[in-house]
This record gives structure tokens, sequence and C-alpha cells, in this order.
């Protein structure tokens, strides 16, 4: 049956298109960069260089899947909406005052876990580096670079809220050119810092131009949206704290334990190893985050449409354009892995960046759980469109497989097995989620 999707397919081919864009930049400057900082770098500012990133990763306490939840909530009401030429909306007159009192309590929110988390987190950073003196003593320039780069992320982080809020409201395309034209300016900006021996600064100083770019380009785009929603007479037609309250509380914890999952293992490192070895592990991390990112781009280009379909009952669409993506999000990811352990096999010898990450069994291991995240993380995004969150058991089981199993490989095992909780815990994680993955469709219109 033909419907409001199926007759924009240029809106969808543009939406994936701009979501490539954003994704290849990836492709280009993440193994650029990740080339540049052990040229540019020490072993030891390389360590400081991905603690720095993995700390200011604290600020999943400000999100705690709020950034999920905003992008939900405001495609729900959009369903029933649709933009003017202005880049103002128009459409049911209840659904348009429960999307401008979402946005009005979103702000809110946004703006009171900034001023709660962030503090903590520049404080905590600070403490958790200088308690290692020996290792600090190694690094000058490291606290006001660490305070600029954690203050600017606080910018960074509620641009990014504010990003998902609009591209809940089906503008993923131009949302993603708006992600590219960030990551463009924050990349250039970092490598530049690298190029001119700023060290710790360079990642600082990107973080400050991104977190500018980026409410310039949101200002500048959705200038009359925003005074839209902020001006619709006040309705107290809704009482979001009821519905988003309990979705919250569980997603805190399901991301939370995502944290433990994909956020401690470089701190860890770092207290137990010192900074060469938390390079080593930093580094590895983000490349398989890069291709994570660019696989799973698949289902992100839908996610908006997803909870535009529940909200309107399509559940066969729904079902169709979800088991597109995630085929296509597996075999991105494995042609990349492919591709990667060609490349190692080849050039090991000859290009130090091979040296200054995991040796090939251990890249090995966290590839097959990366992979399965890839699964995993579709399946979940799939679940969270009903704005539901029945993974929060499973992924508390997750975080303590992790962390148990790191412990134990940290202790007991060489570096090349330190991934091996993780790659245990995806493999119990991934037949779970998909156990309940099938349960869910079941139970929510009969399979």
């Amino acid at each position: 049956m033909m419907n409001k999707y199926m007759r924009q397919p240029t809106t969808y081919h543009k939406d994936l298109f701009s979501t490539f864009l954003n994704q290849i930049w990836r492709i280009f400057s993440g193994p650029l960069i990740l080339l540049s900082i052990p040229f540019f770098l020490t072993p030891e500012v390389q360590g400081f260089w991905y603690t720095f990133i993995s700390l200011a990763a604290l600020s999943v306490l400000a999100d705690l899947g709020f950034s999920n939840i905003i992008l939900q909530f405001s495609a729900h009401e959009f369903a029933f909406l649709r933009f003017k030429a202005n880049m103002t909306l128009e459409g049911d007159t209840y659904h348009l005052c429960k999307l401008s009192d979402f946005f009005r309590f979103s702000t809110r929110w946004l703006v009171k876990v900034i001023f709660l988390i962030f503090p903590l987190i520049i404080v905590g950073g600070y403490f958790f580096i200088s308690y290692r003196a020996s290792y600090a003593a190694t690094v000058s320039g490291w606290i006001p670079a660490w305070i600029i780069y954690a203050f600017a992320s606080a910018f960074v982080f509620m641009n990014s809220i504010l990003l998902s809020f609009f591209e809940g409201l089906n503008l993923v395309g131009k949302v993603q050119q708006l992600r590219f034209q960030i990551a463009v300016a924050t990349t250039i900006t970092m490598l530049l810092g690298l190029i001119l021996h700023l060290e710790l600064f360079a990642l600082a100083l990107s973080n400050i131009v991104g977190s500018l770019v980026g409410l310039t380009l949101i200002f500048k785009n959705f200038k009359n949206l925003i005074w839209q929603l902020f001006n619709i007479e006040p309705h107290k037609i809704y009482n979001w704290w009821p519905e988003f309250y309990p979705l919250i509380c569980r997603y805190a914890i399901s991301w939370g334990s995502g944290f433990l999952v994909f956020q401690l293992f470089t701190p860890m490192t770092f207290y137990f190893h010192g900074p060469v070895a938390a390079g080593k592990i930093g580094i590895s991390i983000a490349m398989w985050t890069a291709g994570f990112n660019i696989a799973i781009s698949w289902i992100t280009a839908i996610t908006p449409k997803m909870n535009m379909l529940i909200a309107e009952k399509k559940w066969n669409y729904l079902d169709n354009i979800f088991k597109n993506g995630l085929i296509k999000s597996i075999g991105t990811m494995i042609i990349g892995g492919s591709l990667f352990f060609a490349l190692e096999y080849c050039l090991y010898s000859d290009l130090l960046f091979f040296h200054r990450i995991l040796e090939p069994k251990g890249m090995g291991i966290l590839f097959i759980a990366w992979l399965l995240q890839v699964i995993t993380n579709a399946m979940a995004i799939y679940l969270r469109a009903h704005k539901k969150e029945p993974l929060v058991h499973v992924s508390c089981l997750n975080a303590v497989i992790v962390i148990i199993g790191t412990l134990i490989c940290g202790k007991f095992l060489d570096e090349a097995y330190l991934f091996g909780g993780f790659f245990v815990g995806s493999l119990i994680q991934c037949p779970l989620v998909y156990l309940i993955f099938c349960s869910f469709r079941k139970q929510h219109r009969g399979g």
C-alpha cells in the first residue's frame, strides 16, 4: 500500500546521501587523525589524548538516553505535522502545541543537566588524572587543556541534543549536513593544531571551534522554528513527566551500562598501565567505533521514519525498511573490517600506525565484538522507537560480564586479550536482545 513515505523516495535518498556524506567524511578524516596522532604526539601524550576523550564521554551522565528520547518524542508528534516553506510548522493544532510544550520541557531539562554534570566532569577528571602524579608529570600543560576541552564539551553536548530534536522532525538530511559541517571544522582545527605542535591543546581548540560552528549553524537554519516553538502560547494539554520519567530512568541504567562497556577501557588502562598502553587501547577503540558508526548509519538514517511509522501503526513498511537497513549495516561492517585486516597484513611492517594499536589478535577480537554490536544496536534502535526500553536487564548483565571479564583478562592475559570480556559480553548479549526483539513484536502487534 502506498503511503506518504513511499511517495517521497527522494527524501529518503537525500537523507541517506547526507548521512553517508557525513560518514564518508569520517572514513576520510578518521584514519587521517588516527595516523596523525602517532606521528605528531609522543606515546605519553597519545595516552592523555584518549583519556581526555573517554573522561569527557562521562557526558553520558548528562544524556542518560535523553538524545534518543527527544528524537523519539518529537518524531511521534511530527507524524501529524508538516513544514512550510519558511521552516515553520503547520498541521494538527493539538500535536503542534504538544511539540512546542515538549521543546520547552526538553530545553529546561537540558540546561539543568549541563549545570549539574559538566562541573563534576571537569573536577572529577582533574583529580582522576592528577592522582597518577608520576604520569601527569610527564606531560606539561594538561590541566588547562583538560579544563578547556571539558568546558567546550558542554556546548558540544547541547548542540547534539538540539540536533536530535530537529532530526526527529524528519530532517535527517539537513541535520546530517550540519553534523558534516561541524565535523569538517572540528577535524581541520584538530589537524592544524597537531601540525602546529599544540599537542593536547589541539584537542581542546577543536572542541571550541566545533561548538561555536554548531551553535552558529543551528541558529542560522532553525531560528524560525525555534522562535515558533517558544512563542506558541503554552497549553496545559499534556504532562510529559509521567511518560518521560520512567523512560529516562530505564534509559539511564541501559546507557550507564553502555558507558561502562565502551568508555572505561582507556581510563582503566591509563590508571593501571600508564599513558602508553592507554594510547594503544584508545586508538584501537576509536578505529572500530568509527567503523561501527559508518555501518549503523543505514539504521540511523531511517530512525525518525521508524518512529513516525510506529505512531501511524504502519507495521509492514516499518519492518521492511528495518530489515533492509540491518542487512546493509552488517555488510558494511564486514567489508570495512576485511579491508582493514587486508591492509594490516600487507603493510604491518611498513607503517608506524599498526605498531601503535593492538596486535592483530586483539584487533580481531575487538572487530567481532563490534560486529555483534552493530546487530544488537540496530535491534535496540527498533525497540526504542516504540518509546519503550525493554533492554535494561540485558544491558546490566552485559556490563557486569564486560567488567569482570576485562579485570580477569587484564590480570592474567596479555593486552591482545584485554577485550575478551567485551567479546564474551557481546556474544551473550546479541542473542538475548534478539529473543526480546521477537517477543516484543509479538506482544505489540501479534507477530
